[in-house]
């Protein structure tokens, strides 16, 4: 199989369900930043913690899911799609990690180790794959499970954030107004 097929090289993409749409579509919009936070999750591992990296694992592959969903614009049953037993794992998560962390005080500056500051920047690129993904359903129907596991998946970065920056001996610092 090559990787190169020349289909794109017009502006225009295929759907998981073959029609063809513009690569600036709302949909591939969507899908697109969900594959950038994906890959900038992929950079983040290995933190140097095995239970974080075990974590991001099933993000990555959560996120994969979500691509593919958003991809569809018709599924039917038995295609990937995000369920609320992703949502309830990820709430695990957090809250797993949380039980090790002071309790947050106020605002925090992103930042710190290597691994927490590209955690918090993985956090702000969901943050914009949920945007455009509420944007893609203000135009086409799409899982609305899909868009809650984004927004708490920008919970579970900023908590893993904290987290890899507290095992790392590195102190949160708030914003000075």
């Amino acid at each position: 199989m090559k990787i190169y097929t020349g289909r794109g090289d017009e502006g225009l993409t295929d759907l998981r369900d073959m029609s063809r749409v513009s690569k600036t579509s709302p949909r591939i919009e969507a899908y697109g930043t969900v594959d950038e936070a994906n890959a900038l999750i992929g950079s983040i591992r290995p933190s140097g913690y095995d239970d974080v990296d075990e974590w991001l694992e099933t993000i990555q592959n959560h996120l994969h899911i979500i691509q593919a969903d958003f991809a569809n614009p018709d599924p039917d049953p038995d295609d990937p799609q995000i369920k609320e037993a992703h949502i309830d794992a990820l709430e695990t998560m957090i809250d797993t990690a949380d039980e090790a962390l002071d309790p947050l005080q106020s605002f925090i500056l992103p930042g710190g180790s290597e691994a927490g500051a590209r955690l918090h920047h993985a956090r702000a690129v969901v943050r914009r794959a949920e945007r455009r993904s509420v944007s893609l359903a203000g135009t086409d129907p799409v899982n609305e499970e899909a868009i809650v596991y984004l927004n708490r998946l920008s919970d579970a970065l900023f908590t893993l954030a904290r987290l890899v920056n507290k095992r790392d001996g590195v102190p949160e610092e708030s914003p000075s107004y």
